[in-house]
């Protein structure tokens, strides 16, 4: 189905009672059609962090939660965050026996909708942790040039100093749009890099051209990762970005070429 029919930017009724069938797909395909030929495009994970879950037990008091959802890069469609929201927050008024039955029923609805098995974790609403990035931020390096749409011809290796390494960066610099409010995503991006080695400056200047971009969180990590794969030709890579939370979620989607490069999940500060 086409984002353009969703509930994104519309004034929407939230719903009181439990109803899954406001669940918006949303294809991955259209947005993958220029790289589709990328190894391992599709190989990676969509971990979404919900810090709006509550529901209610057998005795009719709520609970809350906060939910990490783990959904696989190869599924066939992601969700609209709208829509999303508007799930969860129809089950605030429902009654489940239990906790692990409130987890099977959004696993069902939520698996049937991406196509794909998608899992949930809950956390007491003081245990999910923040975490310290590791690696090597590049914030403070000064670019040789900008440009406010992304621009794959930014990458470059570092002529000067053309080794091998294995390498992780991070920037906190990256803004895209919401490609239907046109509201500002903001996001930390990690990149795992093994191969000759890229200039950091020019890793940046990318980074930094996604700001006025307007793309959904997934589609701007592939196309990170395709990006630097195509120009770069690592030899292995992974794209890892963790956006800030809009609407009571975040969304983080990573793609890796090797599955050993898989990290876990984090969530940090400005989540």
């Amino acid at each position: 189905m086409s984002v353009e029919h969703s509930l994104l930017g519309k004034d929407t009724n939230y719903p009181t009672a439990y109803q899954p069938d406001v669940l918006f797909p949303i294809s991955r395909a259209p947005a993958r059609e220029n790289y589709a030929h990328v190894d391992a495009i599709q190989q990676g994970k969509d971990w979404w962090h919900i810090f709006e879950i509550s529901w209610l037990n057998h005795a009719g008091i709520p609970q809350v939660a906060i939910g990490r959802l783990t959904l696989p890069a190869s599924s066939p469609n992601l969700i609209e965050s709208k829509s999303l929201k508007l799930y969860f927050n129809s089950m605030n008024f429902t009654q489940f026996d239990s906790k692990e039955t409130f987890i099977a029923t959004v696993e069902k609805d939520l698996s049937l909708v991406v196509q794909a098995p998608v899992t949930i974790d809950l956390f007491q609403a003081d245990d999910l942790a923040i975490t310290q990035p590791e690696g090597i931020c590049i914030d403070e390096l000064s670019p040789e040039r900008l440009e406010n749409h992304p621009d794959a011809s930014l990458l470059k290796l570092d002529t000067e100093n053309p080794e091998d390494i294995e390498v992780q960066l991070y920037s906190h610099l990256l803004r895209s749009n919401c490609p239907v409010t046109g509201q500002p995503d903001w996001g930390t991006v990690f990149i795992r890099y093994q191969g000759k080695k890229p200039c950091y400056r020019s890793i940046l200047a990318y980074i930094i051209s996604y700001r006025q971009h307007n793309g959904f969180h997934e589609q701007c990590v592939e196309q990170m990762y395709a990006d630097i794969w195509q120009l770069l030709k690592p030899e292995k890579l992974m794209v890892y970005a963790t956006y800030t939370r809009r609407g009571g979620l975040d969304i983080n989607p990573c793609r890796v070429s090797d599955l050993t490069w898989m990290p876990r999940p984090i969530r940090l500060a400005r989540q």
